[in-house]
């Protein structure tokens, strides 16, 4: 998304403090935390492409000390697919030698377009995973969603799964992801949203009004946003929310939206996980600073 459609999303009190007139005050932050995700910390761990490295033992060491820094800095959502290789796989090999004690919200999909295909998928990332049952469902990408729904909610019935949803990484599902929030009986929306492209606030809204968790994927749009920074150092006052690098400036400025449970930002660089998981500590950004951060960003 190049500048000029960046500008075009921001709210018209964006636009005004990005010029020079003075915000009214805003209430201070508050998490979406339904019921069920009180205590879920607000940085999760993706695992797309970066868990997904086979036998490789230099690789498969490097991700364990990932997941061990992020259980010891209090992690707790750890989000995979069957579309991502290898990745439920490795952390079935990697979760018995990781001290997690109970921390572990284990949350993966069903990713197939034909519904019978679905009940053995989801058995399958069981025994890769090696955990009793799933803390979250969701269909991928909202492939044939209305099969799979049904499968979820049978192993929500059957006590196999606590959380069930549906998750999407292209903008341009969102309004079906919408039409679905609207209609369906669900818990979870997962959906990509960052400094690049904050699209789906409205279907985030939709959901947080409805009691949904809200999960983000994406965060960092895939690395992108990093490169749209470059070298610049941090503006000065992102220290009144406590940033010490960039990765933390669009992690709390992402989990800082209220309609917003928790982010699952991906890494293979254990510093880097450090970095995220110091994104869920200290002040987060109110409605005024989200829209400062914001203007930051769509002037470079």
């Amino acid at each position: 998304m190049d500048r000029r459609r960046l500008l075009s999303l921001l709210p018209t009190a964006l636009l005004a403090q990005a010029v020079g007139v003075t915000a009214q005050p805003q209430p201070p932050f508050r998490r979406n935390t339904p019921r069920g995700f009180e205590s879920l910390p607000p940085i999760g761990m993706g695992t797309w492409l970066t868990f997904d490295v086979g036998d490789n033992a230099a690789q498969q060491e490097q991700r364990r000390q990932v997941l061990q820094r992020f259980f010891g800095a209090g992690g707790g959502m750890i989000d995979s697919s069957p579309m991502y290789g290898t990745a439920e796989w490795l952390l079935g090999e990697l979760l018995p030698v990781v001290p997690h004690e109970g921390k572990l919200f284990a949350a993966t999909k069903v990713w197939t377009p034909f519904e019978s295909r679905g009940p053995g998928q989801l058995e399958q990332s069981l025994r890769l995973w090696r955990v009793p049952r799933f803390d979250v469902l969701l269909v991928h990408n909202l492939l044939n969603w209305r099969a799979h729904l049904k499968t979820l909610r049978q192993w929500k019935e059957q006590g196999r799964v606590r959380h069930i949803g549906i998750s999407t990484s292209h903008a341009v599902a969102n309004d079906e992801a919408a039409r679905i929030v609207k209609n369906e009986p669900l818990d979870v929306l997962q959906i990509t949203y960052n400094f690049t492209d904050p699209s789906a606030e409205p279907v985030m809204n939709l959901a947080a009004e409805r009691g949904l968790a809200v999960v983000i994927n994406r965060p960092f749009d895939g690395g992108s946003v990093f490169g749209r920074v470059g070298n610049r150092a941090l503006p000065t006052w992102a220290k009144d929310t406590d940033c010490a690098n960039w990765a933390q400036f669009f992690l709390k400025w992402v989990v800082s939206h209220p309609a917003v449970t928790c982010a699952i930002p991906a890494t293979r660089n254990p510093v880097h996980m450090d970095e995220n998981m110091g994104a869920g500590a200290g002040r987060m950004p109110d409605a005024a600073m989200r829209r400062r951060m914001l203007a930051h960003i769509a002037q470079l």
